[in-house]
């Protein structure tokens, strides 16, 4: 059974099909990267996935749980992470005390447990602040505010991260940065990622398998070559083989 399992998903707004009989498997501990134009409805299956709203048919298991519908709260408990395209920090604290959040909020830091602050100070490493921990979180980069708002998912310890569009705003070599650290995340943190993006250099960077959303429903499925290289893709999304976005 794969990991993340959704079937034939729908959800209309209207007359509009924002998921039309949506499938797609995810493995545990895959990387997996979905893109499309504006109102394909690429958000849509992430509030379908973590309970923001409620589908009119189908079925998500997460786990070997079916969680179809649940509540975000409860969703979230079972393991599932999401990360929106505006970083959701706290600017007035520091990297470090914005990392503190996600323990607090499990109840899991009183008394300072050694085990929670090292695990402070590995997502410290991982997200590449550690230098900058005890700068407050308004003083960062607009690419190293993205790594922060990862570094607070991460700290609450999820088994499937969401990343919506995790390099908008961001400089080239922040973008590859960025790409490097959800490679690494995906190789050294046992968790599941499906990442939302327009720009396909980054998903190239990220080289791993791609989905592709049209009109609310999944069009093609591959890898980046294959998919980059799909005359049906290319006049749907690229335009052409020179394109960079998508």
């Amino acid at each position: 059974m794969a990991f993340l399992e959704i079937t034939s998903l729908q959800k209309r707004f209207g007359g509009l099909k924002a998921a039309d009989n949506v499938s797609l498997s995810l493995e545990k501990g895959s990387l997996t990267a979905l893109v499309g134009p504006n109102g394909c409805g690429k958000s849509t299956l992430f509030n379908l996935i973590t309970g923001a709203i409620k589908p009119d048919a189908g079925k998500i298991l997460f786990d070997g749980r079916d969680i179809t519908g649940g509540a975000p709260q409860q969703i979230a408990r079972h393991g599932v992470g999401r990360k929106f395209q505006v970083p959701a920090i706290f600017s007035e604290l520091t990297v470090r005390e914005n990392l503190t959040v996600p323990f607090l909020r499990h109840r899991r830091l009183f008394g300072h447990k050694t085990a929670d602050l090292n695990r402070i100070n590995q997502i410290l490493k991982t997200i590449k602040l550690t230098d900058k921990s005890d700068s407050t979180a308004e003083a960062l980069s607009h690419g190293e505010k993205q790594w922060l708002e990862i570094g607070m998912i991460l700290g609450q310890s999820p088994s499937l991260i969401l990343l919506d569009e995790p390099t908008a705003g961001m400089t080239a070599n922040e973008t590859a940065a960025t790409a490097l650290l959800i490679r690494e995340i995906n190789m050294k943190e046992n968790v599941t990622l499906l990442v939302i993006e327009h720009d396909i250099g980054f998903i190239e960077q990220l080289d791993c398998p791609v989905s592709v959303m049209a009109r609310g429903a999944i069009l093609k499925s591959g890898n980046f070559k294959s998919i980059r290289n799909d005359p049906e893709v290319q006049e749907l999304y690229f335009g052409s083989a020179e394109t960079s976005h998508a």
